[in-house]
């Protein structure tokens, strides 16, 4: 009686069900590390297709359909793993179109499509958590972002309609109409030969260099770090809500941790409790 009401094991948890079992195997930490050595062995041997031909061409199309068919019978595990919820991860979704791309037939009209095998590296992605967070970051911030890029295109065209209206007669290579002077425009946001296309429009107006300066100070250094802005607060959003989460997960735990101490208190007073039945009775 006392050996079987003693302090008790820790309970090991062992998937119950096939599927389970299954999931447990695909998210082991080796597993999941073969995955990505095979997507990086995959890249270079799509890079090293296109520098060879002949003999060595055809052993790496093989080994590229292996591999292929490696990443196929990856995904269906995944699938038989996690049933319907697996299309419910957008990044199980963006696995399954890489891969299913790569798959289609080698026709004339999906040419195109099969050139896009290459984007099966992109799966580094799905697989390296750190990058992952990095891409939620950028999705997190599109929004703002979107609000960003309508201001800098509120202001290159509203900078487009004056330069044209002082420019245009003098310097229509550059400012000949609005077209021209968004594109010209565009190109001294980028920072490339903006100083030549300035020094052009100032042969005939001198005081040119006041619109280039201020232009430049808007929308390089102004508008357009309220990209990098949005960036950054989208991925200290998503930190933000990781701390959370391990903070939720720690004070789960930690009230598990309570109950199994309640629990152990309960057992080990049943416990003393039988043993003073046991020696009563025996008196």
């Amino acid at each position: 009686m006392n050996q079987a009401i003693g302090t008790p094991a820790e309970p090991r948890i062992e998937p119950r069900t096939g599927r389970e079992r299954l999931r447990a195997f695909l998210d082991q930490r080796w597993f999941v590390n073969v995955v990505l050595t095979v997507i990086l062995a995959n890249a270079l041997v799509l890079g090293a297709e296109t520098m060879v031909d002949g003999t060595a061409l055809d052993i790496l199309i093989a080994i590229d359909h292996t591999m292929l068919g490696f990443f196929v019978l990856e995904l269906l595990l995944r699938i038989v793993a996690n049933g319907r919820t697996f299309f419910r991860d957008p990044w199980n979704l963006f696995d399954l179109a890489v891969v299913g791309i790569a798959v289609l037939p080698a026709s004339e009209s999906l040419s195109a499509l099969r050139a896009l095998r290459v984007l099966r590296v992109l799966r580094v992605i799905t697989v390296v958590p750190s990058l992952r967070r990095v891409v939620d970051g950028l999705l997190r911030a599109v929004p703002g972002m979107g609000a960003v890029g309508a201001l800098l295109v509120l202001v290159m065209y509203v900078s487009a309609v004056i330069a044209t209206g002082l420019f245009g007669e003098s310097s229509e290579e550059y400012f000949g109409n609005l077209g021209i002077s968004l594109f010209t425009l565009f190109q001294a946001m980028t920072g490339e030969a903006w100083p030549d296309i300035a020094r052009a429009v100032m042969v005939a107006h001198p005081w040119a260099w006041v619109f280039f300066v201020l232009y430049i100070l808007v929308v390089s250094f102004a508008v357009l770090n309220l990209f990098i802005a949005v960036i950054v607060n989208g991925m200290e959003e998503i930190s933000e809500e990781e701390r959370r989460d391990d903070e939720q997960k720690d004070e789960r735990l930690d009230a598990l941790a309570a109950q199994n101490r309640e629990i152990l208190v309960e057992l080990r007073s049943l416990r003393a409790k039988l043993d003073g039945d046991g020696t009563t009775s025996a008196v």
